[in-house]
């Protein structure tokens, strides 16, 4: 373990510098920063000088932000977490500020950037029907918004082309049935292409330098999503271009200058896997990946030259580091260390394990443990099991501070990419359907067998603790393998299948078809989903319980947290319960994420950390 007990705070407060960009020209370095505990956007020369902080945020971080062009930088902030974000624009000198789309009510989301088209953007506004986004193009000069397609109801993922014009979309036909409609011009009608169950995707991904063909991913006729180059008159796959064999692809690398497709990414267990289409490509990483040897880097920006670039250094035991990068001189200079009271030789590795499970899945996870402990020297350590949220996502190796941070406390971290993950292929994606509370927590269950088998956990001293899916999983574990943890954390967590299906956010609603058969019928499969409610059976939690919740929380709804605390204090079962009112799905101010991981700290320390050694 750590010889040092790092601060809390450490592990969370905002960082010191993040979320670097270039000004289109390169003239600019911009990222964000505190202001008066809120995270907001400063700008500098990129040849040095003090930076100019553009927004004065106090009640709540700058959601994000962009270059619209040289002249001008666009970001977004919502009210209280309710996810209604607004776009606000301003020039890099700090002047010219404009309120953009700040209607009550109204979510803003970036459809198209415009990079090649100064001076525009093309945003999706759902201010006509909460349920529904239209798509407008913004000037942002005069902040007129010109309706560009009217939604009937069913229409999302946009795609443009080079030149800025819409030229597909995304129908969803009751809610299970996907359309792709496409049209060869902005002029014409959009015509449907190919319908398809939503279990099958097709996602453009970029058009060709000539706007005729499109680089798509897909898993049509395989298990897989690969890369493909595609008709999109009639989504006819006209070559193959990549395709792993165990995971989907992530990502491509496209050159606006030099009107080229050059690389595809795909998230592997550990390592990050890249396939080039270009030598001068990979000649370049070869020479980023030179400065930083033995180091994991990514490609942040770059200027609209491609000869300035900002990369991100990072590892499973730093938050990180920016550099700017010459590629005309080969120099590498750092910018700026996101958390630099935190050292590495302090902190924890992060290590890819596999474990099978009772039906013979493999599943891919990570273990983070105390300082200076392996998978092979590591014994009887109290041990919290961290699945992740969505469920439709997946965990990466990487840094993770609620994993440095319970390491630094004596505790294992485990956390698993159980079966309806992201990035393994439609099968194992689909392996979770209809399995909420059923094999995707067995999924979960065994990962632990795993770990007391191994000897690396004291089966006494086992927590469970999630976010969102995560926090269902939390509940969910501790109702229905009542034996198996020693107390949990449920952070904004569904309890009720029944009751989360009808309080999603209206703009769930085209989807709501998808979801049932994702998660359940509230009719058709009502037995099974009350029977798979954590709220339901709260008679068989005995374990303490610790829920925290945002009371604007657009997603899963306070209602969800409130049920399952009165039922629990209904039976006298020891349970914390917080609520910030100023929050939504999850805490994003500095000051609430504080005072719940303090409170997680206490809880967990009473229930399997020092303090539990000294109970009777």
């Amino acid at each position: 373990m750590s010889t040092r007990l790092i601060p809390l705070e450490d592990f969370f407060r905002n960082a010191q510098e993040a979320a670097y960009q270039l000004s289109p020209d390169g003239r600019f370095l911009s990222f964000m920063a505190p202001y008066k505990d809120c995270m907001n956007v400063f700008v500098k020369p990129t040849t040095g000088g003090e930076a100019i902080r553009l927004t004065s945020e106090t009640e709540r971080s700058i959601g994000g932000y962009a270059w619209a062009d040289d002249d001008r930088l666009v970001y977004v902030k919502d009210h209280g977490g309710d996810e209604n974000y607004a776009l606000y624009g301003i020039r890099p000198d700090g002047t010219d500020g404009r309120a953009y789309t700040a209607f009550d009510g109204v979510k803003t989301v970036i459809i198209d950037d415009l990079e090649e088209v100064p001076g525009q953007m093309i945003i999706g506004l759902n201010r006509r029907n909460p349920e529904v986004f239209d798509p407008y193009r913004l000037d942002l000069n005069t902040g007129e918004l010109t309706l560009l397609a009217e939604n009937p109801g069913n229409w999302q993922g946009w795609t443009t082309d080079h030149q800025g014009r819409l030229r597909a979309v995304t129908a969803i036909e009751d809610g299970v049935n996907t359309t792709l409609l496409y049209r060869p011009d902005d002029t014409e009608p959009f015509k449907p292409v190919l319908t398809t169950n939503f279990r099958e995707s097709v996602n453009f991904m970029e058009f060709t330098p000539d706007d005729r063909l499109v680089y798509a991913a897909t898993n049509l006729h395989r298990d897989k999503v690969a890369l493909v180059l595609m008709d999109p008159a009639d989504c006819s796959e006209i070559e193959p271009l990549y395709e792993h064999p165990r995971y989907d692809i992530s990502s491509i690398t496209y050159s606006r200058r030099r009107k080229k497709l050059l690389a595809v990414y795909v998230t592997g267990h550990k390592e990050p896997i890249r396939h080039y289409f270009d030598d001068e490509e990979r000649q370049l990483r070869e020479r980023i990946q030179a400065h930083f040897p033995g180091r994991r880097y990514g490609v942040a920006d770059s200027n609209k030259a491609e000869t300035l670039y900002i990369i991100y250094v990072g590892g499973d035991r730093t938050r990180g580091s920016y550099w700017l990068y010459d590629a005309t001189t080969d120099k590498a200079e750092k910018i700026a260390d996101i958390a630099p009271w935190l050292h590495e030789d302090e902190l924890s590795e992060m290590h890819a394990v596999n474990y099978t499970t009772r039906d013979g899945l493999e599943i891919e996870a990570y273990l983070s443990l105390p300082a200076g402990l392996t998978p092979d020297t590591a014994r009887g350590l109290p041990v919290v099991v961290n699945p992740h949220g969505g469920p439709w996502a997946r965990d990466v190796w990487g840094y993770d501070s609620e994993a440095q941070f319970l390491c630094n406390r004596g505790y294992a971290v485990f956390q698993m990419n159980f079966r309806g993950s992201t990035g393994y292929g439609r099968r194992f994606l689909e392996a979770g359907y209809g399995q909420w509370g059923l094999k995707m927590q067995d999924d979960i269950t065994d990962g632990v067998c795993w770990l007391t088998d191994k000897g690396i956990a004291d089966p006494s001293r086992i927590a469970i603790y999630g976010g969102s899916y995560g926090g269902y999983a939390t509940l969910a574990g501790l109702a229905f393998t009542p034996d198996l943890y020693a107390c949990g954390v449920d952070y904004v967590g569904v309890s009720n299948l029944l009751t989360f299906m009808q309080t999603i956010p209206p703009y769930w609603q085209p989807m709501l078809q998808m979801m049932y058969e994702q998660v359940g019928h509230p009719d058709h499969d009502r037995e099974r989903l009350e029977a798979t409610s954590p709220a339901l059976h709260a008679d068989q939690i005995k374990a303490p319980l610790f829920v925290a919740q945002g009371a604007n929380d657009p997603r899963v709804n306070k209602a969800e947290s409130d049920q399952m605390v009165e039922a629990l204090r209904r039976r006298g079962v020891d349970v914390e319960y917080m609520v910030k009112d100023d929050e939504g799905h999850g805490f994003m101010r500095q000051a609430n994420r504080f005072d719940f991981y303090r409170a997680m700290e206490r809880f967990l320390a009473r229930h399997i950390g020092t303090d539990a050694n000294k109970r009777d």
